[in-house]
Formats: structure tokens, C-alpha cells, sequence
């Protein structure tokens, strides 16, 4: 029944009549209501920064831009980083119109996911030349 999906869905128009008749298979499927499936998910905290880099053709990803494959032992580091917070997680992802690099963190709470961001922007920034004066947020 997958198979057929990639019949129903379109991501690159993002068509919302098909995003809801994929929602109402979904429900069928599983005997669901519309308060299960919401009961389902639940938003975490999350945040996205912006560092300047010298360079962010540096930064190359995989995994669909959740993974570094390089500056070397960015990534390790940065999973260590968020290993310290329940549910965290962060990854960093080249911009594609300027020297930057967006950091998005997430974790159980707010000042957690705060914590792990400013941090990642911090490793970013002192570790893969960052440019300018070193905003005073980062960890």
C-alpha cells in the first residue's frame, strides 16, 4: 500500500488536497480519530540560529542536511553536545544564499534547547571560522 503513496503525494508543489487525503488514508488505516492522530505529536521547543562563516561551502551534509560529513569531527562533536539534553538533537546546514551556516536544536524543554543551540553556535562559530566579533549569546 506504500507503493501507491508516491501516486497520491507531489513534495514538490506541496499540494494540501493531496497532503489530506493522504491524512484521511492514514486514519482509515489505522482506526483512527482526528484527536488520536493530534494526541500523536507532540511540538517540541526548537530553535534556529544564523552563523556567519568565512566559508560555508565548507559545510557539506547528507542525510538530508541533518548530517555533516564535513569540517571533520564537527558532527561528533555537536552529537555530543546534544546527547547532554533529553530528546536533543541539532544539526547544521550550509546556507544557499550567504556565508552562513542555520543551527536548528531542539530538546525536552525550552531553556534545554536554548542551551543546545547557543552551544552548537558557539562550536560552530570557534571551530569552523566563524566571522566577525563572536556573538556574546554563544555558549
Amino acid at each position: 500500500r506504500l507503493w501507491n503513496l508516491r501516486d497520491l503525494i507531489n513534495e514538490s508543489v506541496g499540494d494540501a488536497m493531496a497532503d489530506m487525503l493522504l491524512v484521511e488514508t492514514i486514519l482509515i488505516c489505522k482506526d483512527w480519530t482526528p484527536a488520536q492522530w493530534d494526541a500523536a505529536y507532540k511540538d517540541m521547543p526548537s530553535r534556529l540560529l544564523k552563523v556567519v562563516v568565512a566559508d560555508r561551502n565548507l559545510f557539506k551534509t547528507t542525510n538530508a542536511e541533518q548530517t555533516l560529513t564535513s569540517p571533520p569531527n564537527l558532527q561528533s562533536f555537536i552529537d555530543s553536545l546534544a546527547a547532554k539534553f533529553p530528546r536533543g538533537r541539532s544539526f547544521v546546514r550550509p546556507s544557499g544564499t550567504e556565508d552562513a551556516v542555520r543551527v536548528y536544536a531542539e530538546a525536552a524543554t525550552r531553556a534545554d534547547c536554548d542551551q543546545l543551540a547557543y552551544s552548537v553556535a558557539g562550536a560552530v562559530f570557534d571551530r569552523a571560522g566563524g566571522r566577525g566579533e563572536r556573538p556574546a549569546e554563544f555558549l
